[in-house]
């Protein structure tokens, strides 16, 4: 059985490994170490087969030192709240690690499995929320909106999309909270419709921030071998996963596989990327592209390829198979996919990992100048947003690589350095 591994304490113990590094007060590390505060309850509604489910909802708030809160909510049916709690860390040093004026937060949704028959909860795995209807997933959104609406604002905590969810729910989001406020609020939530005040380039920001960090990772790496020959692997082809896979491909890398939750596919020559969005948006998975061969995503992960990119969840890298990693370069596109003990095998291998609070921050940073334009209700053309993104990822990778060069450590522990220093310094002017 596989081991479950719990993000809450993964995301302690990479804060403590940092601690030898910098000076952290222990009053300040005590609340570092838990949330601000955390809202959680239940909501129960009428779904599509005519019963009624509960589902249990949460909300973080990390940190808010350096600002208001900000991060995604989530739809899954394994959202815990020590998920939750994990992530809103981790959110907190993505913003440090890119300099921007936020603090953590994140939320999510999933079925109330307890006491439930087997039955049941296969039931609702299977339903939520991918075969959930769009008008139950609407009411579900508002229930939750009015659930959180104390601590949400544009001052306060700013949500996002995250694993399965999207524009229209945050658009369902601002418009409750609006409802609920009595005037229209666009700046309440980031990654909405860009006709409701989204931000131009924000559907792809967390992918373009894993290509362009990959592609200083090569440079840095010292890579000499033209683009055509450079391989890459895609494991998840959510948004995130498929995005990256698409400008990889666009920049003429060869991407020999990718995969979702029901499996992968690996083709040596090379996979046509468009193609295979259209068999997973035909079929619902890219398992049913023909020209490839199926792979596990176990399998996936052990290709030697140039570049590989974890786009799926949590804890997919162990110790158990990071000895068997050929990648060269790991662009973590997912948040928390390696775990601290097979960071430290990956770093002995000689792999070099572009850890999720940097690889991955594209989409807080575009977030941000989606809540700038909202605020100033001044919006951007697209080369705007993609030129500053370039340039602050492009910067926040240099400084990351100068604080491992600095204390000789793996490039995650130099991120946290570089973050967890941030905030400390905000902690101590304010405490």
């Amino acid at each position: 059985m596989e081991t479950i591994i719990n993000p809450r304490l993964i995301a302690l113990k990479q804060l403590e490994r940092v601690r030898p590094y910098i000076d952290i007060p222990q009053k300040i590390y005590l609340k570092l170490s838990y949330p601000e505060r955390i809202l959680k309850g239940r909501i129960v509604i009428d779904i599509n087969d005519g019963s009624e489910a509960s589902f249990l909802y949460f909300r973080s708030q990390h940190n808010t030192w350096l600002g208001p809160a900000k991060g995604g909510i989530r739809y899954h049916p394994d959202v815990t709240e020590d998920e939750v709690i994990a992530l809103s860390m981790w959110m907190t040093w993505k913003c440090a690690v890119m300099g921007l004026p936020y603090g953590g937060g994140k939320g999510g949704i999933a079925p109330h499995f307890e006491d439930l028959t087997p039955e049941r909860v296969a039931f609702l795995r299977n339903y939520f929320p991918k075969n959930m209807s769009r008008d139950v997933l609407q009411v579900l959104t508002r229930k939750y909106t009015e659930k959180i609406a104390p601590l949400i604002g544009p001052d306060s905590d700013i949500p996002a999309p995250d694993v399965n969810t999207n524009p229209q729910v945050m658009a369902w989001i601002m418009d409750e909270y609006s409802r609920l406020k009595g005037f229209t609020i666009p700046a309440v939530v980031t990654g909405k419709p860009v006709v409701l005040g989204g931000s131009l380039g924000r559907n792809e920001a967390t992918a373009r921030g894993t290509f362009i960090t990959a592609q200083e990772a090569l440079k840095y790496c010292g890579e000499k071998r033209p683009i055509s020959s450079l391989t890459v692997a895609v494991q998840g082809f959510g948004n995130a996963g498929s995005i990256t896979a698409k400008l990889f491909q666009r920049a003429l890398f060869r991407v020999e596989a990718v995969s979702d939750s029901q499996g992968g596919i690996y083709n040596p020559r090379g996979l046509n990327i468009s193609d295979v969005e259209k068999v997973k948006a035909e079929t619902g998975s890219v398992i049913n592209y023909k020209e490839a061969d199926r792979i596990s995503n176990g399998e996936l992960l052990q290709l030697p390829v140039a570049i590989l990119v974890p786009a799926a969840l949590e804890n997919v890298i162990t110790a158990q198979n990071a000895p068997l990693i050929r990648a060269k370069i790991i662009a973590e596109a997912a948040n928390g996919p390696t775990t601290p003990d097979a960071d430290e095998i990956l770093h002995a291998n000689g792999v070099f990992v572009i850890p999720d609070i940097l690889a991955n921050a594209g989409g807080v940073t575009v977030s941000y100048y989606e809540w700038i334009q909202g605020r100033e209700q001044d919006y951007w053309d697209e080369g705007t947003v993609l030129k500053k993104l370039e340039e602050q990822m492009v910067r926040a990778f240099k400084q990351v690589v100068a604080k491992h060069e600095q204390y000789k450590v793996n490039m995650r522990t130099a991120a946290y350095i570089h973050a967890v220093s941030r905030v400390v310094e905000a902690g101590k002017l304010r405490r």
